[in-house]
């Protein structure tokens, strides 16, 4: 079978089946990003970007990809950044719908983006908080979370917005002016966590310590730091039955069952619908980090 071609971008070998046996092939992948390319790219370009891909599929190794190489494509961009060492390398961004579409044919599942942006990689605009239960959590508790987070954010004067991981839980989102420095962000998301657990210690942790987490959720704020990524909206995983990371309207979270809700399939159904962006004015909305 010859390649298909995606928006100019030659797909190799997309009858190969990426999610098992039956499962959507290489080929869908590609279609299924060039359809919501429109809704992701907002969240997506201009900032430093980590990939996972997965040349044999989601069976075969998977591995994470955040520098720059040439034989990504010549859509997929390299910025120069100081590493944790003091060095520097290449780290790979993206632009346009060409340089996702070149990622996806060097079997790029998942995209992870930076909470800044190429220009001031130092400077970050937007803080996420990741709930991840323990097995034993129960979908209404998850939710309970996350408008636990609006709520404390919406007392900042922060609005927030919310997706499904295509895991187990939800992400909670909040955009904001440029300044802060990384520091002063994970300060802040820190003390919103640490509050939530002291509130509530017997529902929530606010450490990354499997040993403890039995029957509670983790508020992982540890994401807000330079260097960190976090899956983007509407982003495949690379996991069994191709779920997406989807964006939501907060009115909608209580009516799904887990953060894996969404599919390849449902997620292209939605594409299709009058709310397709509930995230929709993120990009505009002006506020502030507050400053302690």
């Amino acid at each position: 079978m010859g390649p298909l071609i995606v928006d100019g971008v030659a797909v190799t070998h997309p009858e190969r089946e990426v999610f098992g046996e039956g499962g959507p092939t290489k080929g869908d992948v590609a279609t299924y990003y060039d359809a919501v390319i429109p809704l992701m790219l907002p969240e997506l370009r201009g900032r430093p970007l980590s990939v996972v891909r997965c040349p044999q599929g989601t069976k075969g190794a998977c591995f994470f990809q955040k520098h720059h190489a040439d034989t990504l494509g010549k859509h997929v961009k390299a910025v120069t950044l100081k590493e944790k060492d003091g060095g520097k390398a290449e780290y790979l961004y993206v632009d346009d719908a060409k340089g996702i579409l070149e990622l996806v044919q060097m079997n790029t599942l998942e995209f992870h983006p930076w909470g800044a942006r190429v220009d001031n990689p130092d400077q970050p605009d937007r803080l996420i908080f990741d709930i991840d239960p323990s097995q034993d959590v129960d979908w209404k508790t998850v939710v309970a979370c996350a408008r636990a987070i609006r709520e404390r954010l919406q007392g900042e004067g922060l609005e927030s917005f919310v997706r499904t991981s295509g895991g187990k839980g939800l992400h909670v989102v909040a955009p904001f002016r440029r300044g802060p420095s990384w520091d002063v962000v994970k300060a802040f998301c820190k003390g919103i966590a640490d509050a939530m657990v002291a509130d509530a210690p017997k529902r929530y942790i606010a450490e990354a310590s499997k040993a403890k987490r039995e029957g509670l959720i983790f508020i992982d704020w540890l994401r807000n730091t330079r260097g960190a990524t976090s899956v983007t909206g509407w982003s495949l995983r690379a996991r069994a039955g191709a779920p997406v990371a989807m964006p939501l309207g907060w009115e909608e979270i209580a009516r799904l069952k887990t953060g894996g809700a969404f599919d390849l399939k449902k997620a292209l159904k939605r594409t299709e619908g009058p709310k397709a962006d509930p995230w929709e004015g993120i990009e505009s909305l002006k506020q502030a980090l507050p400053t302690r």
